[in-house]
């Protein structure tokens, strides 16, 4: 029996009440991670380290917290975006997006790290963990998941739930704006501490636009990945939206906060490690990009399943099923 088989049975098997517990408990394991590491990198990590860090066991101690650390973080928050799913629309379906979602961001970022395409031309150091294939951390596509998954959960709260082809692009389209919104901070904050590094080479054999959005103008990071991000989050999105369309988004996961929770949290290391590092600008414009959605999503409540018409303001209509 397979690893796969093992998940999709024990989710099949679990009550939904069983799932939610789940869901809050891993929750509360990648809050604790989420706030530590912030606080770390914000506090003792920060170079020159402290001579009471750079004792033979506490190097130890660090060297075991930059291995694992990351990885326990990630795998917690994907654990509970995939119960707290299985909760919302069934296990099958929810195990179904992780596994599309996980494979669709993989080969994204394995083509950026092999062709530089969509991203720009960069590489991950061995910070983040195993490296699948050598190249991509298992970290990266795992939470490319459970970010998405939020991202949608929260366009959920103020997007019209309709289930036509124009509707589910154009909610693609906002949920890829809403992951987005987290790279603002994310990439300048793990360039800074060296998780992973840009390469970009000259060009001056160049268009005039591809010299443009190839510059590392925003601490050392070019147009191209925020480019590369949209358009992985889109299609990734929008595959996700064709196995769990917007009516079920809005009537059935969206009413939760969980999700923007987990949204919430995964803002807590970059921006701590932006205004820590002097990267202010970074910070404040990571800030207001990832409020932007939560603000939107805190001030609007779905509408429960089988409400018809327009909804007043401030709330969201269902349509459909």
């Amino acid at each position: 029996m397979t690893a796969s088989t093992d998940l999709r049975d024990t989710l099949r098997d679990s009550s939904p009440s069983t799932l939610l517990k789940i869901a809050g408990l891993t929750l509360l394991g990648h809050a604790f991670f989420s706030a530590f590491s912030a606080f770390a990198f914000a506090t003792f990590l920060v170079p020159p380290y402290p001579e009471w860090l750079q004792t033979a066991q506490n190097q130890k101690v660090m060297a075991v917290g930059f291995a694992y650390g990351g990885a326990t973080t990630v795998t917690l928050g994907a654990i509970a975006g995939l119960a707290f799913l299985a909760h919302c629309i069934g296990s099958r379906r929810a195990l179904l997006v992780f596994l599309v979602s996980f494979c669709l961001a993989f080969i994204s970022e394995y083509a950026g790290t092999v062709t530089d395409y969509p991203f720009g031309a960069y590489e991950y150091t061995s910070q983040l963990g195993y490296k699948m294939f050598g190249r991509v951390p298992f970290n990266i596509p795992t939470s490319w998941f459970y970010m998405l998954v939020a991202s949608l959960a929260i366009c959920g709260r103020f997007l019209p739930a309709k289930d036509d082809s124009t509707s589910k692009w154009y909610w693609a389209l906002m949920g890829g704006l809403v992951l987005t919104a987290w790279d603002v901070s994310m990439d300048p904050a793990m360039v800074k501490t060296n998780h992973w590094f840009w390469q970009m080479g000259s060009l001056a054999d160049r268009s005039a636009f591809e010299q443009f959005i190839g510059k590392p103008i925003f601490f050392g990071m070019p147009i191209t990945n925020w480019l590369g991000w949209l358009f992985t989050g889109i299609i990734v999105a929008r595959v996700m939206l064709a196995i769990v369309p917007p009516t079920t988004w809005v009537s059935k996961v969206s009413p939760h906060r969980l999700p923007i929770t987990l949204y919430a949290l995964n803002g807590l290391l970059p921006l701590a490690i932006c205004f820590r590092q002097d990267m202010v600008l970074a910070g404040v414009l990571g800030t207001i990009a990832m409020a932007i959605p939560l603000w939107a999503a805190l001030r609007n409540d779905p509408q429960p399943l089988g409400i018809t018409g327009t909804a007043p303001v401030g709330r969201v209509a269902v349509s459909g099923r």
